[in-house]
């Protein structure tokens, strides 16, 4: 049986990540094919769980090594217990965020450091990479726009400063650089339905092999 592809979607907060990759896959499965949306955090019972206190807004006294440290565990048992499952039945999976985020977050956001945080996420995956990533750029203070416009509830993150997203903002562009082959980078500021479109057809050619 041929293994299925593993393809993230990441971006700043407000870049519409959920509703545009949901819009994809549900595209997709119209198609027939064989493809499983997840998200991190989360994707799983425990993960799940890990979620709920990382981005709970009462855990303000939330140490920044904790942070990354809850974030490679949910990843971990979201991993083991979701993807590499559904990969290895050749079932593609697409996942709003992976370990991109939390090199962009933690590593520069919370300044960590990328390499510091890399190693606290290599025990967590061994190695396990998206094939392709679709970034979802938008900047930080569009993306906060979005996010009090259209969300009732804030989450910990959500509720940060813009100084923190312009930090995120800026470890993303070198998390861009440093895995530039495996990027696809899809200008978010546009209307949600281009962004959805554009992010359809480059997913499409991923799973097509055109990619």
């Amino acid at each position: 049986m041929e293994q299925g592809k593993f393809i993230t979607f990441e971006g700043p907060d407000g870049s519409g990540k959920t509703t545009v990759s949901t819009a994809v896959v549900t595209r997709l499965k119209e198609e027939g094919r064989q493809v499983l949306l997840t998200r991190e955090p989360g994707g799983s019972r425990i993960a799940e769980e890990i979620r709920d206190i990382i981005l709970n807004p009462t855990n303000t006294e939330m140490d920044a090594r904790t942070e990354a440290l809850l974030y490679a565990a949910q990843r971990r048992q979201h991993l083991v217990e979701i993807v590499l499952p559904a990969l290895a039945h050749g079932i593609n999976v697409i996942s709003d965020r992976f370990v991109d985020s939390s090199l962009a977050y933690q590593g520069c956001g919370r300044e960590l450091g990328m390499e510091e945080v890399m190693a606290i996420n290599q025990f967590a995956i061994e190695g396990h990479m998206p094939c392709r990533t679709i970034f979802l750029d938008i900047p930080a203070e569009l993306g906060l726009e979005r996010i009090h416009r259209e969300r009732a509830v804030l989450d910990r993150l959500d509720q940060e400063d813009l100084a923190f997203h312009k930090k995120v903002f800026k470890g993303y562009q070198e998390v861009i650089q440093k895995y530039l082959e495996r990027m696809i980078i899809i200008d978010a500021s546009r209307s949600r339905e281009e962004v959805i479109e554009d992010s359809y057809q480059a997913v499409k050619g991923v799973l097509d092999g055109t990619r």
